[in-house]
């Protein structure tokens, strides 16, 4: 790893000349005049009738992933360019172009299934173990069984084109509105517009003042464009529950569940874990207020880190190295992946106005490459969220040479890479201190890590269940959904703030996502699995790079409560299984009151 490293990706290597790529034009060019003949040849494909062969079917399927790893080349290439300049309006329409294209696919997959779940059974067996389609086989039976669940295939077909200029749009208008968002905010001397990314960054400011006067300028900055977004997520709403409708579903969660391969009783046998153990976090947030002079703690105070060292900066290249390091103490394959990524300019980090906020992992399958958008403006969470993306594209790094159809895992199992790099990084660090308040500051940063989990994304959850209830009647008002959203926080929290972040479902981009509902939810499951992923790891010893890796494999293969079932001996519908990940993640609690009552130097103080 050289002594310096590329704080900017590189682009180029895929389609040179940004958003203006001569060759990237081609690409889709030619890629959306292959989807055309696709969708003509999948409207004239029907399923083989008793005693017929399979035909061109196995060809088919493999246009098909063909495809689907061209559109999402093209995909990563233009979300990376939207991210790295939100003024660029060429990049933004690259983006509706390759949306429009994809809608091609989707309309000429509605058909597709429409004719795979009217196969005979004995073609369909036939057709499942046929050598070209056999690698893909589970994928299949899940596209037969949804459109077994659909509209007719032409209805589908209208509601994937009609979605383009309609829900997919209501997206990119909150990312076009919430892009060009500035927060005013003075500082020494200078008034500094900053992006909301850059706002983000610094609302963990050491300084109390700072804090008060950056939330209350972000705040004020989402609601100066609310009715905007409550528009865009009301509509966004209002066209999920209309195709729900027809298509005769009577929950929302259906299509979330159907999307990450788990049963309604894993999720509530989670949530309910989740009730259980939140408890014990109360302890860590009272604590937590104490040392930061506080009588509780705001919703922006949440993520202020505490005790020693919590307030240093960390370069770009000691984090790089940091990461690298506690990598290798477990898997060295996982070590030199990531130094590879970080020398091969796969990462865009720079901290400058200009980009999009938050952090993405995006994969380039033509190529075999991932690329990591985040902002590195030197805070420790910086590097937490570098080794979550890093454990992303491990993750591809370990499936790509599978067929595209196999690899087509669900966001929750995403989750589970991501959240583990971050784990075993923030666990080595843990273990090579003995100093009291260095512990507390790192205790601090795993602890915020589980109130996010346990307690963040269970508001979000929360707030979605009583938002669609309510959207069924009709669009939500600004002060409506300001109420739900403090509602929600306040049950996940256990009122156990001193202020609330009401419009924070203006400032969530995942709200607002079109690839997939209830985007929220994934996460805190990616964390607990992670927990118990990372715990039947350790036990493995030297065999952990061959558990881990066999696990990620299959995350493309099998419906979750399978995977855990086969590689950890977990069932997920089992509230116990659950209840054990959550005591895992909340056990730092106990070490953080003891450390903190003594930095608070006496025995008094909140209660344990």
């Amino acid at each position: 790893m050289p002594g310096s490293l590329p704080q900017n990706w590189d682009l180029e290597r895929f389609f040179p000349g940004g958003s203006s790529s001569e060759a990237f034009a081609d690409f889709l060019s030619r890629l959306a005049r292959d989807v055309d003949a696709f969708r003509t040849r999948a409207l004239t494909v029907t399923a083989p009738l008793p005693g017929e062969g399979l035909g061109e079917w196995p060809r088919l399927i493999n246009e098909w992933q063909d495809l689907r790893q061209r559109l999402q080349e093209a995909g990563s290439f233009a979300r990376c360019l939207t991210a790295q300049n939100t003024g660029d309006a060429a990049a933004r329409s690259l983006m509706a172009q390759v949306r429009a294209i994809g809608a091609g696919v989707e309309a000429a997959l509605s058909r597709l299934e429409a004719q795979l779940a009217a196969f005979p059974e004995e073609a369909w067996q036939a057709l499942l173990s046929d050598p070209a389609v056999e690698p893909v086989a589970f994928a299949l039976r899940e596209r037969r069984h949804l459109a077994q669940e659909k509209m007719p295939a032409e209805h589908e077909a209208l509601a994937v084109e009609l979605g383009v200029d309609g829900y997919h749009a209501w997206g990119e208008l909150y990312n076009t509105v919430a892009g060009r968002l500035r927060i005013p905010f003075e500082h020494e001397g200078r008034q500094l517009a900053l992006s909301v990314g850059q706002a983000a960054q610094r609302l963990t400011d050491p300084d109390p003042a700072v804090r008060a006067r950056l939330a209350a300028a972000f705040e004020q900055a989402w609601a100066q464009e609310a009715d905007i977004f409550a528009a865009a997520l009301n509509h966004l709403a209002g066209y999920r529950l209309t195709v729900y409708r027809h298509r005769g579903w009577d929950s929302v969660l259906k299509e979330p569940l159907a999307r990450n391969r788990m049963e309604r009783a894993t999720l509530d046998a989670m949530w309910a874990a989740v009730e259980r153990g939140q408890a014990k976090l109360l302890a860590y947030l009272e604590w937590k207020a104490r040392l930061l002079g506080q009588e509780r703690l705001g919703w922006f105070d949440v993520g202020v880190p505490v005790g020693k060292s919590a307030h240093e900066t960390i370069s770009y290249d000691e984090a790089a190295r940091f990461i690298i390091e506690q990598f290798g103490a477990v898997s060295p394959r996982l070590a030199a992946f990531a130094s590879h990524a970080l020398a091969d300019a796969w990462i865009e980090a720079e901290d400058r106005p200009g980009k999009d906020a938050g952090g993405f992992c995006t994969s380039f399958p033509l190529r075999g490459e991932s690329r990591i958008f985040l902002t590195y403006a030197g805070r420790l969470q910086g590097m937490d969220t570098l080794a979550h993306e890093l454990g992303h594209a491990y993750h591809f790094a370990v499936i790509k040479d599978l067929p595209p159809l196999a690899r087509m895992y669900p966001m929750n199992l995403a989750e589970t890479a991501s959240t583990l790099a971050e784990m075993i990084v923030a666990d080595a660090a843990l273990k090579a201190t003995t100093d009291p308040e260095r512990r507390l500051a790192l205790l601090d940063r795993r602890l915020q890590r589980t109130v996010t989990f346990l307690m963040n994304i269970y508001a979000r959850y929360r707030f979605e269940l009583e938002f669609y209830a309510a959207r069924t009647t009709g669009p939500l008002t600004v002060a409506q959904l300001n109420s739900l959203m403090e509602a929600a926080q306040k049950y996940a929290y256990l009122n156990a703030l001193g202020s609330w972040h009401p419009l924070f479902w203006a400032s969530k981009l995942h709200f607002y996502l079109t690839a997939a509902p209830f985007y929220n939810f994934p996460y805190t499951f990616g964390y607990l699995f992670s927990a118990a992923v990372y715990a039947r790891a350790r036990e493995a010893g030297d065999r952990f790079e061959a558990v881990y890796e066999a696990l990620l494999r299959d995350t493309g293969r099998m419906r979750v409560e399978d995977l855990a079932r086969t590689h950890l001996g977990l069932d997920l519908t089992s509230e116990d299984a659950w209840a054990g990940a959550v005591a895992i993640v909340t056990k730092d609690v106990d070490e953080f009151v003891a450390l903190a009552r003594r930095v608070a130097g006496d025995g008094t103080g909140p209660r344990d």
